[in-house]
């Protein structure tokens, strides 16, 4: 008890309300106490945390690199017109690449076959594989069998074989020929081996193309394992037909691709 009776109250004890005790920092702790937390400008809240939606980036599209060998341009019409049809299936792109050339510039000239243009079509190199998600392979064939240009590329691959980079990847043939019965189907069954030893998938097209594939009416290049041309002499050019399989096939292709990278 003090000494007019009253009772001093503990330091320790808060007022139950600032605002009736006269105290001068009353309206100071008031304002401190309701006055909002700083924030950094760049803490800045988005549109999408106010409205609790967030916005996302579409996947980057899967690419299908179409890589061949062409001395005369008859298997490269076709990845031309190949690549068409890859690129009619949403969220998948081609890339087209050469494989490099194994014969002197003497020979080619020799052999009067026509300049390559490596700006719009580059070479490709063996490391740059991996990064495909599905391939289609192009070359003309050779008593049965790919060009050996195009073996010499799968040759270079090995670094990637021993590390079993390509396992898992999807890939189809396209081919050309110089006569009706020289290897429309023999030069891409011949390659799958190259495929198996990678761990990767062969992709035929079996009869997709409906009929199409049954027409008698003219020659055709093209099998259940691929799209092909019939070059002849060196002088004839793909029909519209087996332009047409060729672009099918790309289409069929890129379904597949975007199928298998599916969850």
């Amino acid at each position: 008890m003090g000494k007019g009776g009253g009772c001093v109250p503990s330091k320790k004890k808060k007022p139950s309300s600032l605002a009736t005790t006269g105290d001068d920092h009353a309206t100071e702790y008031e304002d401190a106490v309701n006055a909002p937390l700083p924030t950094d400008d760049d803490q800045t809240p988005t549109a999408a945390a106010i409205t609790g939606t967030a916005t996302i980036s579409p996947p980057p599209p899967l690419k299908i690199f179409i890589v061949f060998y062409s001395m005369y341009g008859h298997v490269e019409s076709l990845a031309k017109r190949m690549k068409k049809g890859v690129e009619g299936v949403e969220g998948v792109e081609a890339r087209l690449y050469r494989v490099p050339e194994t014969l002197s510039e003497e020979v080619v000239e020799m052999m009067k076959a026509p300049a390559k243009d490596l700006e719009m079509v580059p070479e490709i190199t063996a490391g740059e594989l991996e990064e495909a998600d599905g391939f289609l392979f192009g070359f003309p064939t050779r008593y049965g069998c790919m060009a050996a240009q195009m073996k010499a590329f799968f040759d270079s691959t090995g670094g990637l074989w021993k590390e079993q980079r390509l396992a898992g990847k999807p890939a189809g043939f396209f081919v050309s020929t110089g006569t009706q019965g020289g290897g429309q189907e023999t030069t891409a069954w011949t390659a799958i081996t190259q495929l198996v030893h990678h761990g990767m998938l062969f992709v035929p097209i079996g009869y997709t193309f409906g009929a199409g594939m049954f027409k008698m009416d003219s020659i055709r290049g093209g099998s259940p394992y691929g799209a092909g041309v019939f070059a002849g002499d060196g002088s004839r050019e793909a029909t519209e037909t087996e332009l047409a399989l060729a672009e099918h096939q790309g289409n069929y292709m890129a379904t597949i691709v975007k199928r298998l990278s599916q969850p």
